[in-house]
């Protein structure tokens, strides 16, 4: 019984993520995942590319128009439907760009993030892996 309340407490995705850049390999930062009034967001708490930590979003539009990279939430508003984390949207701030999210965790400690536009088909996906 014990197992299954420490395995409970990792199925859902909220926690420091470590962001592995999918066309370079690179490790970018760290993305605190939270959940407030029922919706998961994520923001940016460190930048570990030490020439990228006192950027701007100058790409962003909106809001996030000019705002410091580093405290960013880039998530935001997805819902959990089944294993699926879904119906929100994330931003990339290398290029301002907002897509459509889904999240899906891949064990415990791995999440397959998913940014895309229309259908998840024509997006792309990041590994991320949870800090302990």
């Amino acid at each position: 019984m014990l197992t299954n309340i420490l395995f409970a407490q990792h199925e859902d995705i909220t926690g420091l993520w470590k962001t592995i850049d999918d066309e370079t390999g690179n490790k970018k930062g760290i993305v605190e995942i939270f959940e407030e009034n029922g919706k998961v967001y994520g923001r940016i708490i460190e930048i570990l590319e030490p020439e990228h930590r006192k950027r701007k979003c100058y790409k962003c539009e909106g809001v996030n128009k000019d705002k410091p990279i580093l405290g960013l939430t880039i998530i935001k508003g997805l819902t959990k439907k089944g294993d699926i984390y879904d119906g929100g949207e994330i931003t990339d701030p290398k290029n301002g760009k907002t897509y459509r999210c889904k999240i899906t965790l891949d064990g415990k400690d791995k999440l397959i993030v998913r940014g895309y536009i229309g259908i998840s088909l024509f997006g792309r996906s990041q590994i991320w892996i949870r800090q302990k």
